[in-house]
């Protein structure tokens, strides 16, 4: 089973248990966003062509340039001329570092680079105690949750997403100065990830954020923790006061330690989990940016049955850990 199969398993998978709770998805649907985009069929670039499979000097790794200063970055990366190709850069530099020095040195400027099957299929999403005495099972409560929306792209408002679907009010929040790209670009794909929400934008510091936080029963995000800490935000601090908080955080590669420093999105994600599709010796992309919407399924269902549960929990939901288990045909959450 290649890597294309393997994702769509893993959301059909997913998609079942999701019905549990009066979630209904299409596992092939999910996964597609070529109605919005003109995507190229997988190969060494990914099909938004934003991400490139490069031969390092011991093994194959990932590098994701979306953002349009990211490439202003590969120079000092690569130590090479401003003046010549980015990729053809990349490519030369690639040839005589090992894949660890890449991915390590890339990671310090805040690239997107991942190692080829780095990321070992343990548990992908982790729910983490943030109460110090969980509420339990709540059987009986079965009122709406507010949900806070903080997230970007598409794990992140999928996962939000499927809990609107579920019967939770959602508020999607976004920045005033860096709104999310999705409804400009994807329409098509915003309308599903955020048509059932309500929409509100602000500016994105702690006297803004800290009320809409502290009303919040569910938050959803897709940052790194340093974006809150540089606010002030903890989670722990708001679960503090309520200890029913279920906090979502969608990463890259994991929110704790080193991990929570790195960039990551779908395509690298999804390398770095080995979910790829094998030509003789040579990784292709399995499809586009698989990592993400396997993510936000993953998450969503996490995040519905820690509510079941009570809450009090930090769902840590990985982009590349979901795709990691999902390359090697294991249940993604159990």
């Amino acid at each position: 089973m290649n890597g294309r199969d393997r994702a769509l398993a893993g959301a059909d998978q997913l998609a079942t248990a999701l019905t549990e709770h009066g979630v209904t998805v299409d596992p092939a649907t999910v996964l597609d966003r070529s109605e919005d985009m003109t995507l190229a069929a997988p190969g060494l670039v990914s099909p938004n062509g934003t991400c490139r499979l490069v031969m390092a000097a011991d093994g194959w790794i990932a590098v994701n340039l979306p953002r349009t200063d990211d490439a202003d970055l590969v120079p000092a990366w690569t130590s090479t001329d401003w003046s010549a190709p980015v990729w053809h850069s990349i490519a030369a530099a690639a040839r005589t570092q090992t894949a660890a020095t890449l991915v390590a040195t890339g990671a310090e400027l805040g690239l997107a680079v991942a190692r080829l099957s780095e990321t070992q299929p343990g548990q992908p999403v982790a729910a983490r105690p943030l109460a110090p005495v969980p509420l339990g099972p709540q059987a009986a409560d079965h009122r709406p949750r507010r949900v806070l929306d903080l997230s970007t792209l598409w794990a992140g408002p999928l996962c939000a997403g499927l809990l609107a679907q579920a019967g939770h009010s959602v508020v999607k929040v976004e920045s005033i100065t860096r709104p999310d790209p999705v409804a400009q670009h994807t329409p098509v794909l915003d309308a599903r990830l955020n048509g059932a929400k309500a929409r509100h934008a602000i500016r994105f510091d702690a006297a803004n954020l800290a009320p809409l936080l502290a009303e919040a029963d569910v938050i959803v995000t897709s940052a790194r923790p340093r974006a809150f800490a540089a606010l002030g935000l903890n989670p722990r601090d708001l679960a503090a006061t309520r200890p029913g908080l279920v906090w979502v955080a969608i990463t890259g590669h994991g929110w704790h330690g080193a991990a929570g420093r790195r960039t990551g999105f779908g395509d690298d994600a999804a390398v770095a989990g080995g979910l790829v599709v094998w030509h003789g010796d040579t990784p292709h992309f399995a499809g586009d940016a698989l990592a993400d919407p396997l993510t936000g399924l993953a998450a969503g269902l996490a995040a519905l049955r820690a509510i079941a549960r009570g809450g009090g929990v930090m769902i840590d939901a990985a982009l590349a850990h979901v795709a990691a288990r999902v390359a090697t045909g294991h249940v993604v959450v159990g």
